[in-house]
């Protein structure tokens, strides 16, 4: 499968990643921000460098454990991924899929506002101006040269607005996503 033609499960991962990176990095959720509200975003002032090696910084994974958690709730996600599939009927995972999907997406409705980086549908021709956000934009096939770029957008991308995670107490374990049950 190319970058182009990602699946869904491989554009789910790939939105989650980018969603934790505007978590996790102030700066560049604010030059998203910026970006997205048609301010310009301050480009380098000296000639270009060779590229620095980045930062790599610790990040906390409560967040992350919080979302599993909360599409564990809406949706069983975690239950349908561990589900050993094997012996059950296209037909049979066809439908859980679809029980998982709508728990997923409501979940992801009610916790963030979600919308497309490019309002262009798929398919549609764009040109990419010097100093396009490549932060937001991934430029794939045959990339030679310098901008502008003319391409075909194969997907819109996904950028989160707002977020709405509840409140966590002190004691909470974010590592528990799911209890286990116990039926007396």
């Amino acid at each position: 499968m190319t970058e182009s033609n990602m699946s869904f499960l491989g554009r789910f991962s790939l939105a989650v990643g980018t969603f934790f990176a505007v978590l996790g990095d102030r700066e560049f959720a604010g030059q998203v921000r910026r970006l997205r509200d048609g301010a310009a975003v301050p480009g380098p002032v000296t000639p270009p460098q060779p590229a620095a090696a980045p930062t790599i910084k610790e990040t906390s994974p409560e967040a992350a454990l919080q979302l599993l958690g909360l599409l564990q709730r809406g949706a069983r996600f975690v239950d349908f991924v561990e589900e050993d599939i094997a012996g059950y009927s296209d037909a049979d995972i066809g439908a859980a899929a679809r029980l998982v999907h709508e728990g997923c997406r409501t979940t992801l409705r009610e916790h963030f506002t979600i919308r497309p980086v490019r309002q262009e549908p798929e398919g549609s021709r764009v040109t990419l101006a010097d100093g396009f956000d490549a932060t937001a934009i991934r430029l794939t096939g045959n990339v030679v040269g310098k901008p502008p770029f003319n391409g075909t957008i194969s997907h819109r991308g996904w950028r989160v607005e707002d977020v709405r995670l509840p409140m966590l107490t002190k004691t909470h374990d974010a590592t528990v996503i799911a209890q286990a049950e116990v039926e007396l």
